[in-house]
Parts: C-alpha cells; sequence; structure tokens
C-alpha cells in the first residue's frame, strides 16, 4: 500500500536536528551579513551623492568668485 506524503505516519516523518547553529546569529554578524548582501548598492549610492557634492560644491564655488568680482 501507498502512502500520500499527507498521511505519513511518526515513523516516516523526516526528523529536524537541532544544534548550536539554530541559534540566533549576534547583531554584529547579521549586520556584515546584510552590507554583504548589498555592497554594490551601497557603493553605488556613495559614489553618486559623492558626484552630487562635487558638482554642488563646483558650482558654489563659481557663485562665490562671481559673486566677489561684482
Amino acid at each position: 500500500m501507498k502512502t500520500s506524503r499527507h498521511t505519513r505516519t511518526a515513523d516516516q516523518t523526516p526528523r529536524i536536528r537541532r544544534t548550536s547553529t539554530t541559534q540566533k546569529p549576534s547583531r554584529l554578524r547579521r549586520g556584515r551579513r546584510w552590507i554583504a548582501r548589498r555592497r554594490s548598492a551601497l557603493i553605488y549610492n556613495a559614489l553618486r551623492g559623492a558626484a552630487y557634492a562635487t558638482g554642488a560644491g563646483t558650482i558654489g564655488l563659481g557663485f562665490y568668485l562671481i559673486q566677489q568680482q561684482i
């Protein structure tokens, strides 16, 4: 007789091993994993922010120099 997966007996049910790896990872480890997963996005946004800051600084310096000439 063939049993379906919904009618397994207790002997046929796979056991889940509980080891020390099932503990919740530390906050530092979770932070490192989060950064590792999003590293390319973080680098892209940092470079984009640096480009905006450079452009804004250049424009500001240009206007300052123009005001000094007037």
